[in-house]
């Protein structure tokens, strides 16, 4: 039996799984020798890691590989399966330990393996920690496949899900050299449980997989329907070998652009203070668990050493702007100034007035900058950023040109990313290579949802609805005059607002016409579309904020970002024409409050075509709250067209499938980092 010491020169870290869990630590203790050699089995390298001291190794990278082992982050490890990270610091309560333990570092080198002191807790507490981490931690797929959907295993390729069964078939135990290990990798590869995944392939093959090993199992999300072929054989490793080489060339692309960010050294922040927690104390709302573990990544991202480049992925309304705010006055209260970049002036001027009225009373300089300011007005403000006279910026693409030029930015906002180019966005990271990036985002871009998922960049969930708040009652019908009067004036009766979109400039006043017709007296309509003036623009938001319009005619300006809890009934007058991230975000302007809110997508018959049916479909299947990001996925899936990478990726995207390409490009960014 090796007891625990105070230094110790290699740590075990196993894999949150059932069967790690059932074990105690006497059994890891007497099988470190065994479980060490395990680690270095090509089959069980995500099963276990091994940490050496001395050995070298990026901390950011291992805080991924943490994750990915099903490890939970926290502000501090006080129990099992958490891990913590500050400065130069990782501390891990790993399986097999009664205390955690801290990895001290020197930039990438493993100086120490530090055991911490703290109440330890019995076996009985720490496995039920555990089991309650892995429940909450698992997978989903096993709750959102549907009969009929591909799935992509690691080993057999792309196959259509047929179903469940729970009678065990058969155990399965790879071929294995090594006697000595055989028992142990036996043990690890036996299904535990009588619940299968039922896979069929060409030819009626069928593959039965243990839910418990669901791990090896993919959505599949591409452009088109893919191939299916049969089970076994050498073809699907034919083709995972040709798309792991594509993966390995543009790694090294990546690698190159994110390169500098990674090495070169961050702003360390302050600590949060009295007034961060007053700012706090002032947000009106209970903070969700999601905001509050995504405040705390953020906060760790900005108190290390190194930069921060996360993206928070949030369903709309679910509180992202108050966690930037939060991010904003760390960075101000360190003395640094902050960008927030919007994608329409309507956007960057609430923002202006949300920040201004939560952060008055910290005597802090918040400015907005647009091309509703005469040139004087903008000339000053050019002036005062140069001179760090103002501490918070907030406005459109025009943050981007060349005549601003701040004496000491720290942390760039961008909302709504997606609706910014990559060019855009990257040219705040070349300008100052330890700049911070917050982006922000509903129903992230295929692009970004590939630099999140390959680990390229950190992203955060905030999933949960805040408390109170109500599904839209989404309606698919078809167009018909009586069915919008009614809505309308029933939101009219219960002193409501609503939101009518018709996307075409050119007949949008003929549209006012016809609704002032069908509703008389009681509607008070106004008009915003894309091509008029600002300036006008933001004074009918403002009467449509303060009540004195009722009936907002608009375009798909209004896609994002606005916050009007008076507006609970939306009518889309032809809904094929709107993909379906834009009418998730669209459907994203009523229902936040805790009124009951309506969205009603109407369609003529004739431009029904099947994909349109296909995006209303999706749409009503995802009137659930928070499935923002899910929604992302299959818009990618049903779009058919557009690009992740490049037009050279998308046949080895189709190949695979997304999920499965983006794992491969991991692997090849860390075996290149690794390499390097």
């Amino acid at each position: 039996m090796l007891p625990d010491k105070d230094i110790m020169k290699y740590l075990i870290i196993p894999r949150l799984t059932p069967y790690f869990l059932s074990k105690p630590v006497l059994w890891f203790r007497e099988n470190r020798p065994q479980l060490k050699n395990l680690a270095k089995k090509p089959w069980a390298k995500n099963q276990v890691l091994i940490l050496d001291q001395n050995q070298i190794i990026n901390p950011l990278n291992l805080l991924r590989q943490l994750a990915e082992l099903g490890y939970q982050k926290t502000q501090r490890t006080a129990a099992p399966g958490q891990f913590s990270h500050r400065g130069s610091v990782i501390d891990i309560f790993a399986l097999g330990h009664n205390h955690p333990w801290r990895l001290d570092f020197i930039g990438n080198c493993l100086e120490q393996i530090i055991t911490l002191s703290v109440k330890e807790n019995s076996p009985d507490d720490w496995t039920a920690l555990i089991n309650r981490r892995v429940n909450k931690r698992k997978t989903p797929i096993e709750n959102t496949v549907k009969h009929g959907d591909y799935l992509v295993h690691l080993d057999h390729g792309i196959g259509r899900f047929i179903g469940f069964k729970n009678e065990p078939t058969r155990n399965s135990q790879p071929a294995t050299h090594d006697s000595q290990l055989a028992p142990l990798k036996k043990t690890l590869l036996t299904g535990r449980t009588t619940r299968y995944f039922v896979i069929e392939y060409a030819q009626k093959d069928k593959l039965f997989v243990p839910v418990e090993l669901s791990d090896k199992l993919n959505l599949y999300f591409g452009f088109n329907r893919p191939t299916v072929h049969r089970l076994g054989g050498t073809l699907w490793s034919k083709i995972k070998k040709r798309v792991s080489q594509d993966t390995i060339n543009l790694a090294k692309e990546l690698l190159k652009i994110y390169a500098e960010r990674e090495t070169s050294p961050g702003f360390v922040y302050e600590s949060d203070n009295a007034q961060s927690q007053e700012l706090a104390d002032d947000f009106p709302y209970q903070e969700t668990a999601d905001q509050k573990q995504t405040l705390t990544e953020i906060i760790m991202d900005m108190e290390s050493p190194y930069k921060m480049d996360r993206l928070v992925c949030g369903d709309v309304g679910f509180g992202k702007t108050e966690i930037a705010l939060r991010a904003v006055f760390k960075a101000v209260m360190s003395s640094k100034q902050v960008a927030i970049l919007a994608p329409t002036t309507i956007l960057a001027n609430q923002h202006y007035h949300n920040f201004k009225k939560r952060l008055g009373r910290f005597a802090i300089n918040v400015a907005m900058f647009s091309r509703l300011q005469n040139k004087h007005t903008q000339k000053n403000i050019i002036n005062q950023i140069g001179q760090g006279q103002t501490d918070i910026i907030i406005g459109t693409h025009r943050l981007l040109s060349k005549d601003i030029q701040f004496k000491n930015i720290g942390l760039v906002i961008i909302d709504e990313e997606q609706r910014f180019g990559v060019r855009q966005k990257e040219k705040f990271k070349k300008t100052r290579a330890n700049i911070d990036v917050l982006s922000l985002s509903a129903t992230p871009i295929p692009r970004t949802l590939y630099l999140s998922l390959s680990n390229l960049r950190e992203v955060s969930l905030i999933q949960t609805p805040p408390p109170g708040r109500l599904p839209i009652k989404t309606f698919i019908q078809k167009y018909d005059c009586q069915t919008i009067k009614k809505a309308i004036l029933q939101e009219f009766d219960r002193g409501g607002q609503v939101y009518f979109l018709h996307n075409r400039v050119q007949t949008i006043d003929l549209v006012r016409q016809k609704l002032s017709a069908i509703l008389g007296h009681q509607a008070k309509i106004g008009i915003i579309h894309g091509r008029l003036p600002e300036n006008e623009l933001i004074n009918t938001m403002n009467k449509f904020r303060n009540r004195e319009i009722n009936l907002l005619l608009a375009t798909t300006i209004i896609e994002n970002g606005l916050d009007l809890p008076n507006a609970n009934t939306l009518i889309v007058e032809d809904a094929t024409r709107l993909g379906l991230s834009q009418a998730y975000q669209i459907r994203g302007r009523i229902g936040r409050s805790t009124t009951q809110a309506y969205a009603y997508f109407l369609y003529r018959p004739k431009n029904l075509t099947n994909i349109a049916q296909r995006r209303l479909k999706a749409l009503q299947e995802a009137e659930t709250l928070g499935s923002g990001y899910e929604i992302a996925k299959r818009d990618l899936e049903i779009r058919g067209a557009g690009n992740i990478l490049g037009r050279e990726q998308a046949g080895h995207i189709n190949a695979v499938g997304l999920n499965l390409y983006c794992q491969m490009i991991n692997e090849a960014v860390r075996q290149l980092k690794n390499q390097s």
